[in-house]
């Protein structure tokens, strides 16, 4: 838990060093759970965010990650491939580790304001803490955008996690879920 404390300390006090220049504004939700991220650009094409899910889908799961990505976006997409160190405090287990992964959109060119696309991260044991073994978080959204700087969303998520004290992977979060991106 300690852990946890140290990891969302750090990512609130980079976020808000980077509040003032270009980012985004992320909340999304279901039945049972809520998802929060806020991302700033360090650089141009350099991003650095982070994010909290609260997920009671299967026990209860908090999990949270801090990410360093190059991004690109266009008129024609919308990517981002980097680093996610990620930390789970849930009823299987407790754990963070580094992973790999990125997102993908592209935009539907009879519909410019329509992007459809995911995201994915995998941590691997090698790179894992405490009883972490692996991780795998990944989803899929179809973004509309209302206004020039708000992006609504529908879309599905799923979070695996392997444990030591437990045999076999674990879905700790997963389902379809709605939400609303502000980029500033």
């Amino acid at each position: 838990m300690k852990t946890l404390w140290i990891l969302t300390s750090a990512t609130l006090l980079a976020l808000g060093s980077i509040a003032a220049q270009a980012g985004n504004l992320d909340l999304n939700l279901n039945s049972d759970a809520v998802q929060f991220e806020a991302n700033g650009s360090l650089t141009r094409n350099i991003e650095l965010g982070g994010g909290l899910l609260s997920s009671d889908d299967n026990e209860d799961v908090t999990a949270l990650h801090a990410q360093l990505l190059g991004t690109e976006t266009t008129r024609d997409y919308d990517i981002g491939v980097g680093v996610r160190w990620s930390q789970y405090d849930t009823d299987y287990g407790d754990g963070g580790g580094l992973g790999l992964g990125g997102y993908g959109y592209v935009y539907v060119p009879s519909l410019p304001r329509l992007s459809l696309g995911g995201y994915g991260f995998y941590t691997p044991g090698v790179v894992s803490t405490q009883d972490l073994e692996d991780s795998l978080e990944y989803g899929l959204r179809a973004r509309y955008q209302v206004v020039r700087n708000v992006d609504a969303y529908v879309g599905y998520r799923r979070v695996k996690a392997e444990f030591d004290n437990r045999s076999g992977d674990r879905t700790l979060d997963s389902g379809a879920l709605a939400g609303l991106r502000l980029t500033f």
